[in-house]
């Protein structure tokens, strides 16, 4: 028996790959805790970090780990990198840029302010002819430079800016572009935030209720976080019930039982010696929406948020 072996093609050998690209430039203005944070997340990435400060003292430590200390703002924005702002509020940014040429330069701003005051800063930086890009960082500074810690950082503006520069503006924090309207970053950060007081006011509400009874607030810890937890399908259910305008259907929880039962947590506040100041808003809003018509009451709670449309 005679067996046939096909000759294999020589195997071409894998190019050689090029060098990695060397990290980019970056240039920050503002240098209090966050902007602290940023820094020292770009210089331990490698990235050649030229740091700007209205008081120069704070610039020092940032110096002696490497970063280069501009002595103005123009020199800062001349250094070149994308000009990563994160500066008190949009006044001190206002003031910080206040006749230093832009042209062709690329601006992130960091610094936390309204949707208002991010397109007015969006338009301004195109007048003079610079891309914009505003950010809402969803991270308190301990979290910047570690990609476990969960943070991130919103960014709206110009796309082309977005993706020029992406790679360095994943470095602190992750990313995540929401859209060219340069306001919609400011607006998911302040949503965001605003949920987060929404809930630390329950929870505070909670622990003032124990207060007093030989019920120690770290026996309520577990339970409270637990059914928070199991709580926060609202956030998925309410953005599907305001989407299709449906706010009845697979209800568990109808607003008319809730309204019905809000009566028992005031009088337990009351009793407690406990102001209903924290949850008293909410549970009018929901009274209100079935006072506009009985038939609201087969809806789920979501059906109340368009009562806060002033």
């Amino acid at each position: 028996m005679t067996t046939t072996h096909t000759a294999m093609p020589a195997r071409t050998p894998d190019p050689t790959p090029g060098p990695t690209p060397a990290p980019a430039p970056v240039t920050l203005l503002g240098t209090g805790v966050m902007g602290t944070a940023l820094a020292r997340a770009w210089l331990a990435a490698g990235h050649p970090l030229t740091v700007w400060n209205r008081t120069p003292a704070r610039t020092a430590a940032l110096a002696a780990e490497g970063a280069a200390v501009a002595a103005s703002v123009a020199d800062a924005v001349a250094a070149g990198g994308p000009v990563v702002l994160c500066l008190l509020d949009d006044a001190s940014v206002g003031e910080a840029l206040d006749g230093v040429d832009l042209t062709g330069r690329d601006l992130v701003d960091l610094t936390t302010g309204t949707p208002a005051e991010a397109r007015a800063r969006g338009a301004g930086a195109a007048a003079r002819g610079a891309r914009f890009l505003d950010g809402g960082i969803m991270a308190v500074p301990p979290m910047i430079g570690i990609p476990e810690a969960g943070g991130y950082v919103f960014y709206s503006g110009s796309r082309e800016l977005y993706e020029a520069h992406r790679a360095a503006l994943e470095v602190p924090a992750g990313a995540r572009f929401v859209g060219s309207d340069a306001g919609h970053a400011a607006l998911h950060d302040v949503a965001l935030l605003s949920a987060m007081y929404g809930l630390f006011a329950g929870i505070s509400h909670a622990y003032a209720l124990i207060r007093g009874e030989g019920i120690a607030p770290s026996s309520l810890a577990s339970p409270l976080s637990e059914w928070l937890g199991a709580m926060g399908h609202f956030a998925g259910g309410a953005a599907e019930r305001l989407e299709s305008g449906d706010f009845t259907s697979g209800v568990v929880s109808s607003l008319a039982m809730q309204v019905a039962g809000a009566p028992t947590l005031l009088r337990t506040a009351e009793e407690q010696g406990v102001s209903a100041e924290l949850i008293a808003p909410y549970l009018e809003l929901m009274r209100r929406r079935l006072a506009q018509d009985p038939a609201h009451g087969a809806e789920d709670t979501a059906g109340a948020i368009g009562l806060l449309s002033l």
